[in-house]
């Protein structure tokens, strides 16, 4: 299923988009998608069977805004250098254990929202992402295998960063990765039966028409299952929470000098195989 999320800024509604790519509204049978939603198999079936059976009533789409695919997430788990084609572009070595740090989940806004590039920003950089969303509560998993089986779906996200305030103003990365609407997501949540291989999909981005990025999920060093897993060690995943897996090679970082940076009036699209498309355009905060 692909699940979604309609409607102005706080106040979006549930909603499903069916194979003949018609919305329809969900609001009738659940209150949002959510962790709660993710966690409960029964309601689950119950949007299964309605869409199934065509009883969801069609919604008109024009002018309709897509908001992030996911209400009330718990915690934003990022997983950083996590493929071989970007660490070789940055000059970093493949990292032995995942490099583990967090964005809030106050950064997230909708697939085609402005992005703000912070005041002061002179690297604003882009980065395309497959998003994990948790539907069962992991906590020290001893499997890749138990990983997956703890996946209720996928989604894009747009890991948006601030190299400067990442990299050369001190402490850790979290001062590049929180600024505001640094994480677009969505525009689905497409559930975890519809991606057979998480290790077999493609992510692209484009900056103002440009491909800067054509990468692979097989190129990920910690695949989907283990970057579940090991997370599991550290802390309690619960549904509704989100692990970002990294990007692949074409960032502005990796770039020659000078970097192309993204500045105020640059349009930014990405997608991943199966999972949609988003546009962003960048202002200035």
């Amino acid at each position: 299923m692909k699940l979604l999320r309609v409607g102005t800024a706080g106040r979006e509604r549930p909603a499903l988009l069916d194979p003949d790519g018609t919305l329809r509204d969900l609001s009738g049978l659940v209150a949002d998608i959510d962790g709660t939603l993710l966690a409960d198999e029964d309601a689950l079936g119950r949007i299964r069977s309605a869409a199934e059976a065509g009883d969801l009533p069609a919604l008109d789409a024009a002018g309709l805004r897509t908001g992030p695919p996911l209400g009330r997430i718990g915690k934003i788990v990022c997983i950083g250098l996590n493929y071989h084609d970007h660490a070789r572009e940055t000059g970093a070595e493949p990292p032995a254990e995942p490099v583990v740090f967090f964005k809030a989940p106050d950064t997230v806004v909708g697939p085609d929202d402005t992005v703000l590039i912070p005041r002061g920003s002179v690297k604003t950089d882009w980065e395309v992402e497959l998003a994990v969303v948790i539907g069962r509560t992991a906590r020290y998993l001893e499997s890749a295998e138990e990983g997956l089986a703890h996946v209720a779906g996928y989604a894009v996200a747009h890991d948006v960063s601030e190299r400067e305030f990442q990299i050369e103003r001190g402490g850790t990365w979290d001062k590049g990765k929180n600024c505001e609407t640094f994480n677009p997501l969505g525009p689905w949540l497409v559930t975890a039966d519809e991606v057979p291989d998480p290790q077999d999909l493609s992510l692209r981005l484009w900056v103002n028409g440009e491909l800067k990025q054509d990468g692979t999920t097989a190129e990920q060093i910690f695949p989907v299952g283990e970057v579940v897993r090991y997370v599991s060690q550290f802390m309690t995943l619960y549904p509704g929470d989100v692990l970002n897996t990294g990007t692949p090679a074409g960032v502005a970082m990796g770039r020659p000098e000078p970097k192309p940076y993204l500045r105020a009036g640059d349009v930014v699209e990405l997608e991943v195989t199966g999972l949609g498309r988003q546009r962003q355009v960048f202002a200035q905060a």
